[in-house]
């Protein structure tokens, strides 16, 4: 008898729905892509409307006999492939090389028995529109790859490759370390009052900013400045000249799309952008729940829009109202973000009563962390806002006058689930980087740390406890981290959900950039390679230009462009572009970075090269010697087991760890970070461990519970380019 034949992508999501459907259903997995472009020539017919030619991918042969001979016995077949373009994509692929008639094409963007039920009795065709939207860009993307790709073989270095978005991304970081190296720093002052109300037997000590002199704003721009300010209040009188108070509502973000997951998930986790998508899919895909069957925790990861359904909505409105009460429910609807595809949901959880509480004897470690943050944005969406009563004191001294600014929180709502991380820029910057907006007339809005007032009315007098000058810096724009580097391809369009982590990741797997410290830096291969594209091609490196091609790609999606069209436009200025390149492109030398180092093995001098997998420290006298080494950080520990250097390296699997720098005659191995100071109690070692939002506490190796406040701990610059040891600690 035939049954009908479900197809997804993955052997995971094929075991997770294979449990829930009735054994009626067959279930396959194509494992993906079936069929591609071939890697050994352009495969794409630039003089015949650029007609592709598609191969079937190398290994693909078993599955796609398995997938034949399931078809020839199926009642229906319906491809459940991903529900995006991609996914689309790998649905036409497989009705083509299955020969299918008539495939149904089903969409799951959450792995539940009810939505693939209501999928199955919902079919519809395949959308050309959006198959075609992926060949579009799969064309673009080889145009860009396979012509200029050989082009920086000839002329800079052998092995190299450009990508359409991915050199925009290195433009991004190079731009920003330009501005970096030409920064000028300027000084500046702030004074401070600490003040306190006359007559109280406890007094509140606030802090007061100095903001105007005789109602103008002031500006402290050195010393000498500073010390006639505090002159000319030496001995005044401090007096309440106003006093505001305001209700401030602070709203609660939207659920997470794909983009602010990613953000979120390294500010608040510290993991990297694809770590990220890998946990997500996995939640995506199914996890088994025990005797309620295995099912998907969460809906469809790859996102731009903050809609939600209505019966999420719902199922969010019946549980805030008893678990918190009525009142902190607000329904409120988030306004989809302008040139967002809106095709799914946000993300949020398949079912929200599957608390993280629920899940924690159930999902691995990071899997928890990541759902448990996916749960609370999405609750902490769906319920009202944050009520606090601001208070703002002016305080006049003499010609001068001070602020004071507090508040005290009336109305928890959504905080009482959730808290907004904020970027790694701003919390290592911390309040001098307002002070510092603000010097220079441009922190409009910026939030000042809220402060504890007493009670205070016009015209009462206070204390005067010190007054306190302040000399500061302005700092540079700061290098992106993974999360703000996601954010910064959003703002300007480019890129989609579906191409972020792979992004982030291409970019460094070229030898562009490299990470120090969790931040971007490029390397010199990469600066190289970039100012070459940006003389010689100018469209590829430009922003509105690739946001243009994004925009182009979205209505080719729903149907508002031809894709031929789109590509013809592309491929002629870019063609007369390749051919002016050939003819007067130079031939660059790189030049390798010298070191202090003298090889051991053969005398002559070491430099720093870059590599596929990123810089290293090698020889010159190569060929003949091969000697070289790893870019180690010395973290300033003695190895606690035989008393060497404690150093940053990776694991196989790109995971910063730390470890003797005797390896292999020492295994010593800490996932956590050695500081120097011994523990003050018993003289074991101390790591600092990172927690949840970013926060450092040092802890005692041989004893959490002893006391080791008094160490000093700087968690200044590591890098991520180290050694790829064959150790890796075990995961406790």
């Amino acid at each position: 008898m035939k049954k009908p034949l479900i197809i997804v992508e993955s052997p995971t999501k094929a075991r997770t729905i294979k449990k829930f459907l009735p054994a009626k259903y067959t279930v396959k997995a194509s494992v993906g892509h079936v069929r591609d472009l071939p890697k050994s020539t352009l495969g794409v017919d630039v003089e015949h409307d650029f007609v592709p030619k598609y191969l079937t991918i190398k290994g693909k042969g078993d599955v796609i006999k398995e997938l034949k001979s399931a078809v020839k016995i199926a009642s229906d077949v319906f491809l459940a492939t991903d529900p995006d373009r991609e996914g689309e994509a790998i649905a036409w692929h497989l009705a083509e090389i299955l020969k299918l008639a008539e495939p149904k094409r089903i969409e799951l963007h959450e792995i539940t028995k009810e939505a693939a039920q209501h999928a199955i009795d919902n079919p519809h065709r395949i959308d050309m529109d959006r198959v075609n939207a992926q060949q579009a860009r799969r064309i673009l993307d080889r145009l860009v790859g396979y012509k200029i790709s050989p082009l920086l073989w000839a002329k800079v270095r052998s092995g190299l490759s450009a990508g359409r978005v991915q050199s925009v991304a290195v433009k991004l970081i190079v731009d920003r370390e330009r501005e970096i190296q030409a920064f000028i720093k300027r000084e500046y002052w702030t004074i401070s009052a600490f003040l306190s109300a006359q007559g109280d037997s406890a007094p509140i000590i606030f802090p007061a900013e100095l903001i105007a002199q005789n109602n103008e704003k002031i500006e402290i721009p050195d010393e000498a400045r500073a010390k006639a300010i505090l002159a000319d209040l030496e001995g005044a009188n401090y007096t309440v000249a106003s006093v505001k108070k305001r209700e401030v509502r602070r709203n609660a973000p939207g659920p997470f799309t794909t983009s602010t997951l990613q953000q979120e998930a390294s500010r608040k986790l510290r993991l990297r952008v694809r770590r990220t998508m890998q946990i997500a899919q996995a939640l995506y895909e199914g996890v088994d729940l025990g005797a309620e069957g295995t099912q998907g925790l969460i809906t469809y990861m790859r996102t731009d829009s903050t809609r939600i359904s209505d019966s999420a909505r719902l199922a969010a409105r019946e549980y805030i109202g008893q678990t918190y009460g009525e009142n902190f429910y607000s329904g409120r609807e988030f306004k989809v973000r302008e040139g967002a595809q809106d095709a799914h949901e946000a993300i949020r959880p398949t079912s929200v009563h599957n608390t993280p509480q629920k899940m924690a004897g159930i999902l691995k470690r990071d899997e928890l962390r990541l759902y448990t943050l996916i749960w609370e944005r999405f609750v902490a969406s769906q319920m009202a806002a944050a009520v606090f009563d601001q208070t703002t004191v002016d305080i006049a001294a003499r010609a001068y006058t001070f602020r004071a600014t507090g508040s005290v929180l009336k109305f928890a709502g959504f905080t009482r689930v959730y808290e907004e991380g904020r970027d790694e820029d701003a919390a290592a910057k911390g309040d001098n980087e307002a002070q510092a907006l603000e010097a220079t007339g441009s922190a409009k809005g910026k939030q000042k740390p809220q402060i504890r007032l007493p009670e205070l009315h016009e015209k009462d007098p206070l204390d005067c406890n010190k007054v306190e000058p302040k000399q500061h810096f302005t700092e540079p724009p700061p290098r992106y981290t993974e999360a703000t580097l996601v954010k910064a391809l959003e703002e300007n369009g480019i890129g989609r959900p579906s191409t972020y982590s792979s992004i982030v990741e291409t970019i460094q797997a070229r030898g562009y950039v490299v990470q120090e410290d969790r931040r971007f830096a490029p390397t010199d291969i990469g600066v190289s390679v970039n100012d070459l594209l940006a003389e010689h091609f100018k469209d590829i490196l430009d922003l509105h230009f690739t946001a243009q091609m994004e925009s182009g790609l979205d209505k080719v999606a729903v149907g508002d462009e031809d894709w031929v069209g789109l590509l013809r436009n592309f491929y002629g200025p870019f063609a007369i572009e390749l051919e002016e390149a050939e003819k007067k492109l130079p031939k660059l030398e790189i030049k390798d970075e010298p070191t202090d180092e003298i090889c051991p093995n053969c005398g002559k001098p070491m430099v720093i090269k870059t590599g596929r997998f990123g810089r290293f420290i090698s020889c010159t006298g190569y060929p003949e010697c091969k000697t070289t080494k790893p870019i180690l950080k010395d973290t300033g520990a003695k190895c606690p087991k035989d008393g060497g250097m404690v150093v940053e390296r990776r694991s196989r699997k790109g995971r910063t760890f730390y470890g003797c720098a005797n390896y292999p005659n020492c295994d010593f191995v800490s996932w956590d970070r050695v500081v120097p100071q011994p523990c003050p109690v018993c003289g074991s070692y101390v790591i600092a461990k990172t927690r949840r939002g970013g926060q450092t506490t040092l802890i005692c190796a041989a004893d959490k519970e002893h006391d080791v406040s008094a160490i000093a701990f700087s968690n200044d610059g590591t890098t991520q380019v180290s050694e790829t040891d064959e150790r890796e600690p075990v995961e406790a």
